[in-house]
C-alpha cells in the first residue's frame, strides 16, 4: 500500500491530470505511457475505496492543461519546419519555471526517487506526433533540425543544424587571405581606411567557395575551417589544401556534391578550385583543424651577394633535419602571443635558379615560418639561411605544394541527394 500512500499524497496537493501523476512514477515501469499510468494508479485507488481517487475533472495545478494540448503544439511545430528540408529531428522546450518548481518540490517532499520530468515527456509525445504528420524520424543524436517549444510564449523556434563538406582548394592568386578579415580600424563597421566596406580584403577562399553554397542551400552563412592556412600573398598548389566548408542553417540539405563543387569552381572563376570528397561533421572539423602534418614550399629567395647554386645548396643542408627556434615574427607579433615555437625542417634543398634568384623547396612541421626561415627576422629566428650565409636572404614568392591530411576510418553518415538515393561519402 506504500504506493498508493504516496499517490494520497501527491492528490492532496490539489487537482493533477493523470500525465502529471504517472510522472511522478515515470521511470518505475515501462511499458505504459504516463496517462496511462496516472488513470491505472486512480483506478486502484478507487477500487480500494478512496473517494480521493476519482477521476481528474479540474485543470492540473502543476501542467495547467499542457498535455490536453499535445496535438495543437504538435501543429504549431509542423507549420514551423513547412518549408525546411530534413530527414531527422527532435522536439525540445523551455518550461516555465513555475511548472518546474512545481514539480520538483512534489519530488523533494515526498522523496519520489523515480519521477520523469515533464520536460521528457512534452519532447517525447510531441515528437511521436510531429514524426507522424511529416514522416520525418526523430534523432536524439544528429538531427537536421530541432523544434524548441517555448511553452510560456506559445511558440516555436526552429534550430537547423549545419552541413559539413570535406574537400581540397587551390588558390591559384595571391594576394586572397583563407577566411573574411574585418578592418582592423572599425573591426567591420565601415571607415574611410576600408571604403566603408568593413573588410580588409574584398575577398577570400572562404566567400569565393562559401558565396554560391549559401546560394544553392539558402543559407544564413558558410564558414571555412582548413586544415593550416597559407600566407595572403602565397599561392595554394600541388595537392591542394584539406578542408571542410560548413554550411550554416540551410533551408535544402539534399544536393549531389560534383554539381555543387562545378557551381563553386564556375563561380571563383580560375581564382580558386575545389574538389568535394565527401559529406563531414564536426567532429572531423576538429581532427583537421588540429592534425600537425608536414607541409611543402616551393619559394623564390632573393639573397644579396654572390653566391653559387651549390653555395646555397651547402647552407641549406645545414639547416635539414635541424630543430628550429621561431619567435613569434615581427610581421604578425599585432595578432600572436609572443612566445618562442619550436619547429622542424624535415628537408630542404635547391632545386634550381631563376632570374638570378634560387629555387627552394622545403618539408617542415606545420606551424613552420617560412619567410623567416629563409631571413631570420633578425635574428629572432635561428637558425635560418641568412645567418648560416652571413648575408642578407628573402622570399620573394612563396607556394604551397603539399599539406598532408588525416583520412578518417569512419566516414560520416551518408546524405541523401536530389534524387532521394543515399550519396557516398
Amino acid at each position: 500500500m506504500e504506493l498508493l500512500d504516496r499517490v494520497a499524497s501527491i492528490l492532496e496537493y490539489g487537482p493533477i491530470c493523470d500525465h502529471c501523476l504517472g510522472r511522478m512514477f515515470g521511470k518505475r515501469s515501462h511499458g505504459l505511457g504516463n496517462d496511462e499510468r496516472g488513470r491505472a494508479l486512480r483506478i486502484t485507488g478507487s477500487i480500494a475505496g478512496d473517494v480521493a481517487f476519482a477521476p481528474e475533472q479540474e485543470v492540473c495545478w502543476i501542467c495547467n492543461g499542457l498535455f490536453a494540448e499535445l496535438d495543437l503544439w504538435a501543429d504549431r511545430v509542423a507549420k514551423a519546419l513547412e518549408g525546411i528540408e530534413f530527414d531527422t529531428l527532435l522536439i525540445g522546450c523551455r518550461v516555465p519555471p513555475l511548472i518546474a518548481e512545481s514539480e520538483e518540490m512534489v519530488w523533494t517532499d515526498l522523496s519520489l526517487t523515480h519521477p520523469e520530468p515533464l520536460k521528457a515527456e512534452f519532447n517525447r509525445e510531441v515528437g511521436k506526433r510531429v514524426s507522424a504528420r511529416t514522416g520525418h524520424e526523430v534523432d536524439f543524436t544528429h538531427p537536421d533540425v530541432v523544434a524548441i517549444a517555448d511553452l510560456a510564449a506559445g511558440e516555436v523556434e526552429v534550430q537547423v543544424s549545419p552541413l559539413f563538406i570535406y574537400g581540397r582548394y587551390w588558390k591559384y592568386e595571391r594576394g586572397i587571405p583563407q577566411t573574411r578579415w574585418h578592418c582592423r580600424v572599425c573591426r567591420g563597421e565601415g571607415c574611410e581606411r576600408c571604403g566603408f566596406t568593413g573588410r580588409m580584403y574584398a575577398d577570400s577562399v572562404e566567400e569565393l567557395i562559401g558565396r554560391p553554397l549559401i546560394e544553392i542551400f539558402s543559407a544564413d552563412d558558410a564558414v571555412l575551417h582548413g586544415a593550416g592556412r597559407e600566407d595572403i600573398d602565397a599561392r595554394m598548389l600541388g595537392t591542394g589544401r584539406p578542408f571542410v566548408i560548413e554550411v550554416v542553417a540551410p533551408i535544402t540539405r539534399r544536393h549531389d556534391l560534383t554539381p555543387l563543387e562545378d557551381v563553386v569552381n564556375r563561380s571563383a572563376g580560375g581564382r580558386v578550385a575545389v574538389v568535394f570528397d565527401h559529406w563531414s561533421d564536426r567532429r572531423e572539423v576538429e581532427t583537421i583543424k588540429s592534425e600537425k602534418a608536414y607541409k611543402k614550399y616551393s619559394i623564390l629567395v632573393e639573397i644579396d651577394g654572390a653566391f653559387s647554386k651549390e653555395e646555397v645548396q651547402t647552407a641549406l643542408k645545414t639547416l635539414e633535419g635541424v630543430t628550429i627556434h621561431q619567435r613569434t615574427p615581427a610581421r604578425v607579433s599585432h595578432r600572436r602571443s609572443d612566445r618562442v615555437r619550436k619547429r622542424r625542417v624535415k628537408e630542404i634543398e635547391c632545386v634550381g635558379v631563376q632570374d638570378c634568384k634560387f629555387l627552394i623547396e622545403v618539408l617542415g612541421e606545420a606551424g613552420l615560418y617560412i619567410k623567416e626561415l629563409i631571413s631570420g627576422d633578425d635574428g629572432r629566428t635561428t637558425p635560418s639561411l641568412s645567418g648560416v650565409l652571413g648575408a642578407a636572404a628573402r622570399v620573394t614568392s612563396l607556394d604551397v605544394v603539399l599539406v598532408e591530411a588525416v583520412v578518417p576510418e569512419t566516414r560520416p553518415q551518408q546524405m541523401k541527394t536530389e534524387s532521394g538515393e543515399y550519396g557516398t561519402s
